[in-house]
């Protein structure tokens, strides 16, 4: 049985968002959360590992150092994957190069 490949995805555009989460939801063994804010990031880290957080367009430069800061620090082990548009082929390429699978 493959290993289950846990996403939080953080994006501020709430269609934006249900066309990744539907994307990588598709994907065998991915489970794929998502958030529009730092304060539901934190909580949906918070006793949790997540194998990737991909940040999505519309946060603001603070709110991504916020997001870049607290995956650095609470969750180190965690992959950070920018990701701001681009097609499925280039998000899963993103997420395959950032857990070195594929």
């Amino acid at each position: 049985m493959k290993k289950e490949i846990s996403i939080l995805v953080i994006g501020k555009h709430e269609e934006i968002l249900a066309v990744i989460l539907r994307l990588l939801n598709k994907m065998e063994n991915w489970n794929a959360t998502g958030v529009n804010s730092c304060e539901e990031l934190i909580k949906q880290c918070s006793g949790r590992n997540f194998s990737v957080v991909l940040l999505g367009a519309g946060l603001s430069v603070e709110e991504e150092q916020t997001v870049k800061s607290y995956v650095a620090e609470e969750c180190p082990e965690t992959a950070l994957v920018p990701h701001y548009g681009g097609g499925s082929g280039l998000l899963y390429a993103e997420i395959y190069s950032a857990l070195n699978i594929g």
